[in-house]
C-alpha cells in the first residue's frame, strides 16, 4: 500500500478529505460524514505510518517538517489530481489531511452561488472578504469568483498562497501564482513586495494576523480589488475577528478603515440537500453607506439587524438564505431550522421588513445602497463541495 494508491481510492470515493495517523486505519471524509477508506483495513503502526507520510516529502520539505512540526504543501498525482496537504505532528507521531482539489475550476452558476458575486468580483477597488469554518467551501467560492474575473476582465491577478490549490489558465487577465516555501519565503515578503508587481487584483489565501490584514486594508485604499479568506462563522465574527487583531488603541482608525474600504463579507456553510448532496448556504453583507456607518461607529453588533432589515435588497442573511433554500426544495425544513441562527426569523415570513431606522441620515437615498442595485438570491444548485 503506497499513498498515492490510496489518494486515488479517496477520489474514486468521492472523498473530500483522506487522513493518515497512527494507530487508526486511512480514514476518508465524504459529503462530511468520515468512514475508513476499505472496512477491513487495519490500524496503521508507527513504522507504516511514517513510510506512507515521508513517501511525498523532499528532503526540504522533510527537514522543515522535522524542525517545525507543521508543514503545508500542494501534491499533484499524474492521472488522480491535486491535493492541498498538511502534515502536523500529534502525540509525537506524524499524521497527514490530504484535500482534494478539483482539477476544473467550477463556475459560480454550477456552484448555485448568487449573481450578487459576479457584480462583487468586477469591481475595480476594495477589500472582499469570503469567510466560514473549516470544510465551507471557501476556497471554492473564491476560485470560481477569481475565474469569473479571469475570463471576463483583462488584468493582472496575483495570488499568495499557502500551498497553491487552484491552479488558473490565463484568459482574458494574465493570473500569476505565488506559493509560500516555493516561490516566497514567507507571506511578509511576498505581501511588501506585491505591490511592485503592478496587480489588479491581489488574492492573500488567508489573513491569520494583524500584519496581513494592514495590507490588505491598505492594497484596496491604493486602489485594487483585495480578496481574502477569514476563518468567523459570519460577518458579524469576521469583522470582531479583525478588530481583535489589533490593540485596542488601534481599532478607532481600523474601524475607520473597514468602513472605507470593505466591498462585502460573504459567509458561507454546507448544509444537507435533498440527495445528501451539500448545498451552499450564503450570507451577503454589502458595504453600503449604513453598514459603513455602523462599522465606523464600532456598532458591530448591529449589523444583523442591519442586515435583516434590508429585506434582501443589499444583505442576504444566513436564516434568510435557509428561507430561500425550502422555498426552491434545495433542502428540508427540518434542516433548514437545524442551521438557522433563529428558527422564528427563518420561517416567520417577515423577511423583507423597512430598510434603516426613519432617523438615520442615510434614509434618504430611497435604499440601503445609494442607488446601486443587486441581484440577489439566485438558484442555487448542489454540488460536490470539496474545499
Amino acid at each position: 500500500m503506497d499513498l498515492t494508491s490510496l489518494l486515488a481510492k479517496a477520489v474514486q470515493q468521492h472523498a473530500s478529505d483522506v487522513f493518515i495517523s497512527v494507530n487508526s486505519p486511512p480514514m476518508v471524509k465524504v459529503e462530511g460524514i468520515m468512514r475508513p477508506i476499505d472496512p477491513d483495513a487495519p490500524p496503521l503502526d508507527d513504522q507504516e505510518n511514517n513510510r506512507l507520510i515521508y513517501s511525498i516529502l523532499n528532503d526540504r520539505e522533510t527537514k522543515n517538517f522535522e524542525q517545525t512540526y507543521e508543514l503545508n504543501k500542494s501534491l499533484n498525482v499524474p492521472s488522480v489530481g491535486r491535493f492541498r496537504v498538511n502534515v502536523f505532528r500529534q502525540r509525537g507521531e506524524p499524521a497527514l489531511v490530504a484535500r482534494h482539489i478539483e482539477d476544473k475550476i467550477p463556475s459560480i452558476e454550477s456552484l448555485g452561488l448568487p449573481e450578487t458575486l459576479k457584480e462583487l468580483i468586477m469591481a475595480e477597488r476594495g477589500l472582499l472578504l469570503v469567510v466560514g469554518g473549516t470544510g465551507t467551501g471557501k476556497s471554492t467560492s473564491l476560485a470560481a469568483m477569481i475565474d469569473y474575473r479571469n475570463a471576463n476582465s483583462p488584468g493582472h491577478i496575483l495570488t499568495i498562497e499557502d500551498p497553491i490549490e487552484f491552479m488558473y489558465e490565463n484568459k482574458k487577465s494574465l493570473v500569476n501564482q505565488r506559493e509560500v516555501g516555493m516561490d516566497t519565503l514567507s507571506f511578509d515578503a511576498a505581501l511588501i513586495n506585491a505591490m511592485r508587481e503592478a496587480p489588479d487584483v491581489i488574492l492573500i489565501g488567508e489573513i491569520r494576523d494583524a500584519t496581513t490584514m494592514k495590507q490588505a486594508l491598505s492594497y484596496a485604499e491604493t486602489g485594487h480589488l483585495c480578496l481574502a479568506t477569514l476563518h468567523a462563522n459570519n460577518s458579524n465574527q469576521a469583522i470582531d475577528r479583525i478588530i481583535n487583531f489589533f490593540p485596542e488603541e488601534a481599532h478607532k482608525q481600523i474601524l475607520l478603515d473597514l468602513s472605507l474600504n470593505l466591498k462585502a463579507v460573504i459567509s458561507q456553510r454546507l448544509c444537507a440537500g435533498h440527495d445528501n448532496k451539500r448545498v451552499a448556504v450564503v450570507e451577503q453583507m454589502v458595504n453600503t453607506p449604513y453598514i459603513a456607518d455602523l462599522i465606523e461607529k464600532g456598532r458591530v453588533d448591529e449589523l444583523k439587524s442591519a442586515m435583516e432589515k434590508s429585506g434582501g435588497r443589499t444583505c442576504v442573511t444566513f436564516d434568510e438564505a435557509l428561507f430561500d433554500l425550502v422555498a426552491e426544495d434545495k433542502i428540508s425544513q427540518e434542516e433548514a431550522l437545524r442551521q438557522a441562527n433563529s428558527q422564528v426569523h427563518c420561517f416567520s415570513g417577515d423577511l423583507a421588513a423597512p430598510g434603516v431606522p426613519a432617523d438615520h441620515p442615510f434614509t434618504s437615498s430611497g435604499n440601503l445602497d445609494g442607488g446601486r442595485s443587486c441581484h440577489l438570491l439566485s438558484g442555487r444548485q448542489q454540488i460536490d463541495w470539496l474545499t
